[in-house]
């Protein structure tokens, strides 16, 4: 295949502008997929992006196309939306030439199209601005049009207008595409094969799968190929592409999208960045990715300590899907053996400890979220706390510096007010306002990161009717005032549940805490008390009742002191059990509850 035939590029969007569902118009009007077995978002095919109606993984997809005379390969990455992924579309973006910028005629430029915006910019790549929901009443394409003339300095005529829900203009779209995005170079002047790899799945049959981006030469089913960063050889099993389901081929070639099955069982060795290619090849490995820095910390426990090779193994199988956490071992004397796990976001570690209960049928102990904190005690040691369970008791802390972020908020001018009203419950500091486009603004804004993960985002989603966006960058340290807030049930501490919150508010979130417990934690069969501990002292207490049996319902009739005596003789038994400090049973949904409880 000719490399002036193929066309990478890959569609970058906020959440929830319809980037899927264009998707699945360019599948049909290329004929990628059969009508009869087309579907809605036909490539989120894992079921939580199908529950949520978000996309969490990226997808590639080959696509043919005849255009005047020639026939052409399109190599489409569909990638999330949510700042959460923005590392899912990082790589996606290194592995193309060129991307859609779509935006949602009915809400107009948003902040994480900004953000993906910024990514794309940087590594030079061809961009397409295209204007979608044109059919829809609320649609103001003249207003958002102007928008993305003055975000990209370029004119309406560039501008393609699509809809994804009747296909409206999706042939111009494909059609520009072939003329504007530049087709594939090679990386070097080499016929040797090379490739960088920007994903991978984990087969129970094939073993671990490398998706790449073929930057030289090509490759074929047998060739003996290598990690170059991990130093590891394999022989290729299959190779072929995806349309959208793994489709083998005899060989890939320079500028081809697609992907090699390696056989290889273990993880562990393989990372994303990582360029695989010929044994023979002399040259230096490809730049890769940069790591990325988690932002939210949050330690993970199976229930059953049986089950703790699973979990590390589960973590490991889940890693190569998902590059952009990280996991190492911990323990604790009360939960026993777990990992420490970084995540990029909440809805991100909501995620991932969802795939682990529903892929790998994993009973987790997930502890609340939290951030990393510098701490600098009276012994005058410096330690990084990443878990609340490990934060130093209040009277060792000289100091305590915590990680703040500059936040970006794009809003109708009609809401700003509303906004900038709830910023101060959030120790927000406010920046600079300009306007953008017609009546809308963007306010920037640094805060704690602690705060940030304290329900900011929905707040400002209700205060501003759902028509505001935010995104976000990590800044500097700055001293926090902060305490530890323990959870203690039945008189013992709970150290999932512990969480690290600002001195102001410890007694509104200990009462917030002990309420959201009490209200989703199952009845035991004794009296059991829930409360929340800071500074040393009880901030909130409740009582969650027993569990009720009828013990005299079997009795008929007769004298009242039969009845009193088997209630006497109810009373003694939880009163024993009671003393025997009987292990309260926490499920697993518990919890997951707590976790999301804001």
């Amino acid at each position: 295949m000719k490399l002036i035939h193929i066309r990478n590029f890959s569609i970058i969007a906020h959440i929830d502008h319809g980037k899927s569902t264009l998707a699945d118009r360019l599948l049909e009007i290329t004929g990628t997929i059969e009508k009869r077995k087309m579907r809605e978002q036909v490539l989120d095919n894992m079921e939580l992006e199908r529950e949520r109606g978000i996309t969490i993984k990226m997808q590639p997809v080959r696509m043919n196309y005849s255009f005047e005379g020639n026939k052409y390969t399109l190599n489409l990455i569909d990638t999330p939306g949510h700042i959460d992924f923005s590392y899912e579309v990082s790589r996606a973006l290194r592995a193309v030439e060129g991307c859609l910028l779509l935006v949602d005629s009915t809400q107009g430029v948003q902040a994480q199209t900004l953000t993906t915006l910024n990514m794309a910019r940087e590594l030079g790549l061809t961009i397409i601005p295209v204007l979608s929901k044109i059919d829809s009443p609320l649609s103001r394409r003249a207003a958002v049009k102007e928008e993305i003339v003055t975000l990209l300095q370029c004119t309406e005529s560039d501008i393609v207008e699509t809809s994804g829900k009747t296909g409206e203009g999706v042939e111009t779209l494909v059609q520009t595409i072939i003329a504007r995005v530049p087709p594939p170079k090679k990386e070097i002047e080499t016929e040797v094969f090379r490739s960088l790899v920007f994903d991978f799945s984990y087969s129970n049959h094939k073993g671990i799968i490398v998706y790449m981006r073929v930057m030289n030469g090509e490759v074929k089913k047998g060739d003996v190929l290598i990690f170059k960063g991990a130093k590891r050889k394999f022989t290729a099993l299959e190779v072929g592409f995806f349309s959208p389901e793994e489709t083998p081929v005899d060989a890939l070639v320079s500028g081809e999208i697609g992907y090699i099955v390696t056989g290889i069982k273990e993880s562990g060795f393989a990372s994303v960045g990582d360029t695989v290619s010929d044994i023979s090849d002399s040259h230096a490995p490809l730049s890769g990715y940069m790591n990325p820095n988690p932002v939210v910390w949050a330690s993970v426990y199976p229930e059953s300590q049986d089950d703790f090779a699973l979990l590390k193994q589960s973590l490991g199988k889940l890693r190569l899907s998902d590059a952009s956490f990280s996991y190492e071992e911990e323990s604790s004397g009360a939960l026993g053996r777990g990992f420490r796990c970084g995540f990029l976001g909440m809805l991100h570690l909501e995620i991932i400890t969802e795939r682990l209960h529903r892929e790998f049928n994993l009973n987790l102990v997930v502890t609340t979220p939290s951030i990393t904190y510098h701490v600098l005690l009276r012994n005058g040691k410096e330690v990084t706390i990443y878990s609340p369970a490990f934060f130093p008791e209040h009277g060792e802390i000289v100091k305590i510096n915590e990680p703040w972020v500059e936040v970006k908020i794009f809003t109708p001018s009609e809401y700003l007010g509303a906004i900038i009203q709830i910023l101060y419950g959030y120790e927000a500091e406010v920046g600079e306002t300009e306007s953008f486009g017609d009546k809308r603004v963007s306010l920037t804004i640094h805060m704690p990161l602690r705060e940030l993960m304290r329900n900011f985002f929905d707040q400002i989603k209700t205060v501003s009717s759902g028509f505001a966006s935010m995104s976000y960058i990590i800044g500097e340290m700055r001293e926090a005032d902060v305490v530890r807030l323990d959870m203690l049930v039945a008189d013992e501490i709970v150290p999932a549940f512990t969480r690290v919150v600002a001195r102001r508010t410890v007694e509104e979130e200990g009462k917030k805490a002990v309420e959201r417990l009490s209200e989703i934690l199952p009845r035991q069969m004794f009296v059991t008390k829930i409360q929340a501990q800071a500074m040393g002292r009880i901030v909130s207490s409740h009582t969650l009742s027993a569990m009720k049996k009828d013990v005299t319902a079997k009795l008929s009739g007769g004298d009242i002191s039969r009845k009193k005596k088997l209630w006497e003789k109810q009373k003694k038994g939880k009163k024993a059990m009671l003393e025997r400090r009987a292990k309260i049973n926490i499920p697993h949904e518990v919890f997951l509850k707590m976790m999301r409880a804001d």
